[in-house]
């Protein structure tokens, strides 16, 4: 029997419309391959000499981005993911297309493909002892626009994720215009919509946009926030570069910035706070916390005036390269499962001490029984060292709950 012609990748968007799986979770947005050549006792100095010719080792290609780290765990989590990063038709994008194909056959069948394109990449220069450098190369992700995302390719999911608009430009120039109608999209089919968040050059054009408008205009149409410490004070706070580089979170701090971040319209906000875990807070109002889609709790009461923090898991790390991204994944995949509040934020840190203990952003991922069957099996936790004035540890001794929990307020 003749074995069928393998699609070119400029060809299977049109044939994944036809044949693709249902999938519960769309991850979208940023999307690039890394390329590491091996430096070997190279020095940064030697490639500033004219002329030079300077033998390395091999080079390590990897996807990275929102779309192939919180895709991918999620896949690994055994979630039906489907990813819609933005490549060119170009080397670089089937190689980023068969780098993800390679984790299953259907995985990547929502990609979309710019004709003529440049594909995004990175050139990792990290000599040992010394400073990464980072050549990078925007490509497809500045011209990933709403109208790339039809709005029939969304039929069928439960819940829509987007990361990284800060890297991507037409994602926040305009006020985020572009954004918020690729967001408010996705909200209009019905589902749950979540935003993940990175932190631009304050020196970019990106890092000098008024991230408060952008958020403005977004959040109403988003129903998890889930940013980290360091972008939350970037974009909410006037100088927010300076600061972010040297001002820890805290109790006080995070209660502030998130609350800000519920007025602006989002029903969940999660914010990362690196090896110290995962703080939420959520949304007094129950009607907003009906209205957050498909994936809406079915117990709303129990995500309502929330203000939680869950400490990470003892591990031992041996790199970080999209923990955040894996930890997001271990949230979105607890709210698929209808967990509890506390278990999803419980799961999410987890996931995220289990891509830490691998050296790239995935591997270290276990699909999700093992993971919840690890953290029931008393999987010591960390104690955070942020300061937490008021808070009080819940009676198992694995959560942190805030003044502005609901148990709290309503024993006052």
């Amino acid at each position: 029997m003749k074995r069928p012609r393998k699609a070119k990748a400029s060809e299977r968007p049109e044939r994944a419309a036809r044949t693709e799986r249902q999938a519960d979770v769309i991850v979208a947005g940023h999307i690039c391959l890394d390329m590491i050549p091996d430096m070997g006792a190279v020095k940064l100095s030697s490639l500033g000499v004219p002329g030079a010719l300077v033998n390395v080792g091999g080079m390590v290609l990897a996807t990275g981005g929102t779309v192939a780290n919180s895709g991918l765990a999620l896949h690994r989590l055994g979630v039906a993911v489907k990813l819609m990063g933005k490549v060119g038709d170009d080397p670089l994008g089937r190689i980023i297309v068969e780098a993800l194909r390679m984790h299953g056959p259907d995985v990547a069948d929502g990609m979309i493909v710019g004709r003529g394109e440049q594909s995004s990449y990175s050139v990792v220069l990290s000599p040992r002892g010394a400073d990464r450098v980072f050549l990078h190369c925007p490509g497809t992700n500045d011209t990933f626009a709403a109208d790339d995302v039809a709005s029939d390719s969304l039929g069928g999911a439960k819940l829509f994720h987007f990361g990284y608009p800060p890297l991507m430009k037409r994602m926040y120039e305009n006020g985020g215009s572009e954004l918020a109608k690729l967001l408010a999209k996705a909200k209009a089919k019905g589902l749950t919509v979540s935003l993940d968040m990175s932190r631009p050059d304050p020196d970019s054009p990106a890092g000098k946009v008024d991230w408060r408008g952008v958020l403005r205009n977004a959040l109403p149409h988003v129903d998890l926030f889930l940013p980290s410490w360091e972008e939350t004070l970037f974009m909410l706070d006037a100088g927010g570069g300076d600061k972010a580089a040297g001002e820890g979170p805290s109790g006080e701090r995070l209660a502030e910035l998130s609350g800000r971040l519920l007025e602006m319209g989002a029903a969940v906000v999660g914010i990362k706070i690196g090896e110290e875990g995962l703080y939420v807070r959520t949304t007094a109002n129950r009607e907003r916390m009906r209205a957050s889609g498909a994936c809406a709790p079915g117990e709303t009461d129990d995500w309502t005036a929330r203000e939680l923090l869950a400490p990470c898991f003892a591990t031992e790390a041996v790199g970080t390269t999209g923990a955040g991204d894996s930890t997001i994944a271990g949230f979105l995949c607890g709210l698929l499962h209808g967990l509890p509040l506390e278990r999803t934020m419980t799961a999410a840190v987890g996931v995220g001490a289990c891509s830490v203990e691998a050296l790239d952003a995935t591997s270290g991922v276990r699909s999700w029984t093992d993971t919840l069957r690890r953290i029931d099996a008393g999987w010591g936790r960390r104690t955070p060292a942020v300061p937490l004035s008021g808070w009080t540890r819940s009676g198992d001794g694995g959560m942190w709950i805030g003044p502005y929990d609901k148990s709290r307020t309503n024993s006052l």
